[in-house]
């Protein structure tokens, strides 16, 4: 894990959210159907997962606390859950005995994976490496333990969303430009201490392709009617306007 000065803010930052991930993640484990996103939009919407499972190897980048690893092996999927993050591992590792369902989960980075070339069929992110990890490290990454052929398919913030974000914790966006677009990479928030990282539209295009991928799907979610949402840095109001989350879908050449 060299040369990642962030890591431990952000474990830290995870780390403080112990209890609250807790209920959480036993209600996303609970769920009949998958949803994604602050705002909850359901599965048959948004196409995350592929449409057969079944017997794909899979590495979920940034568990936390293991749900979407379990949605798919309920569907016949073989994960492995990797985070860097104890408390997380702690929560999955308890919802998996809650829940009667056991899957391998490893502390790691998305910078740094532990495995083999070829490794992998999919590889998925919900916010995790999505927007905790470097990027440009962990593409290339991903890139090397997906066989040829394999998927990877990554919900994180909306850019424009993070264009219009306030520095100050628990401030909605407004509709004022408020964050430059060129050269946006790297946010480091203080309150509490962690890093995030976004790119815009054309480097992630420009970054997958570099790394082998072909983009096969771009997704801007909308919250369903009355949707609601335990998070105070985006508004209902504002989301059903603009894309306060994007998923994004690539396939690897081969």
């Amino acid at each position: 894990m060299g040369g990642l000065d962030y890591l431990a803010a952000n474990v830290a930052d995870w780390t403080g959210r112990a209890d609250d991930q807790l209920e959480a993640g036993r209600r996303n484990w609970a769920r009949q159907e998958p949803a994604w996103g602050i705002f909850g939009v359901p599965e048959s919407q948004v196409g995350m997962l592929p449409a057969d499972a079944a017997g794909r190897r899979v590495i979920e980048l940034g568990c936390g606390t293991g749900y979407i690893s379990a949605w798919l092996a309920r569907r016949g999927a073989h994960p492995v859950g990797l985070d860097p993050t104890p408390s997380q591992l702690r929560i999955a590792h308890a919802l998996q005995r809650e829940f009667g369902l056991s899957f391998p989960l490893v502390r790691a980075v998305g910078e740094e994976l532990p495995f083999a070339d070829d490794s992998f069929d999919l590889a998925l992110s919900e916010y995790g490496a999505a927007i905790w990890a470097d990027p440009y490290r962990w593409i290339p990454e991903t890139a090397r333990v997906l066989r040829p052929g394999g998927e990877l398919v990554v919900l994180g913030t909306g850019t424009l969303l993070m264009l219009c974000a306030p520095d100050v914790d628990e401030v909605a966006a407004d509709t004022e430009l408020i964050r430059p677009l060129f050269g946006m990479h790297r946010i480091d928030w203080t309150d509490p201490p962690s890093t995030e990282f976004h790119l815009s539209h054309g480097e992630w295009f420009r970054l997958l392709r570099n790394n082998g991928f072909e983009v096969t799907d771009l997704i801007e979610l909308r919250p369903e009617d009355g949707a609601q949402t335990r998070y105070t840095h985006v508004t209902y109001e504002w989301a059903r306007q603009w894309p306060c989350e994007e998923v994004w879908k690539a396939r690897l050449a081969g």
